[in-house]
């Protein structure tokens, strides 16, 4: 199997909870439709890290008086961020295949704001408008892409490869959640048959 479209069968036979921990959210989604190798979360993290250069193109052309060398500016630390990316996904896709763990939802509220901060603070501090650390614009900007490659995507990636490699990465909790299945199901009545025998023998006596 060589993309998603082939693991349609896979994916609709699992259960649902088993479905949303391999798809996750709409983004997980999108990602989970195209190819393995391109998928790759170290793939991800550099497109991320791409995706943040094209947003600091205004703040690097047009800050400050002398903006001449811009361009080469702009270009190396283009290629620092992705580089930087890239090698995290990298990092997370390795401790993610030692440790064997699942995917983890991310926290969309705070992750999803902070290139925006970031890239806000950034501005103001290369307009000189107010002097701002850059260490926390910086920090504001790179963390949330390489956050969600550790916590979600490259679990759910590692996910995938077994699927593709033919192995069920559920293996072992179809049983457990039977069990408690089962065990919610008959809890009731068997509540009832005990509160049946209590008032049996409150009647006896």
């Amino acid at each position: 199997m060589s993309n998603s479209n082939n693991w349609a069968s896979v994916i609709d036979s699992l259960s649902e909870n088993h479905q949303e921990t391999l798809l996750g959210a709409s983004l997980s989604k999108q990602f989970a439709r195209l190819p393995l190798w391109l998928s790759h979360p170290s793939n991800i993290g550099g497109f991320y890290g791409f995706l943040i250069a094209l947003a600091l193109i205004l703040p690097y052309r047009f800050a400050g008086e002398d903006n001449s060398g811009w361009m080469s500016d702009w270009a190396l630390h283009c290629a620092l961020l992705m580089a930087a990316c890239f090698f995290l996904g990298l990092c997370s896709t390795v401790i993610t295949a030692i440790s064997g763990r699942f995917p983890v939802a991310p926290p969309r509220m705070i992750l999803y704001p902070m290139p925006f901060v970031g890239l806000a603070l950034l501005s103001i501090n290369r307009t000189d408008i107010l002097a701002i650390p850059p260490f926390l614009s910086w920090t504001l900007i790179l963390l949330p892409g390489p956050l969600y490659v550790h916590l979600s995507w490259a679990p759910r990636w590692r996910l995938l490869c077994m699927i593709d490699d033919g192995k069920n990465p559920f293996e072992g909790q179809e049983t457990i959640e039977d069990e408690e299945k089962t065990y919610q199901e008959t809890e009731p009545y068997d509540s009832e048959i005990e509160s049946v025998v209590d008032d049996f023998e409150n009647g006896e006596e």
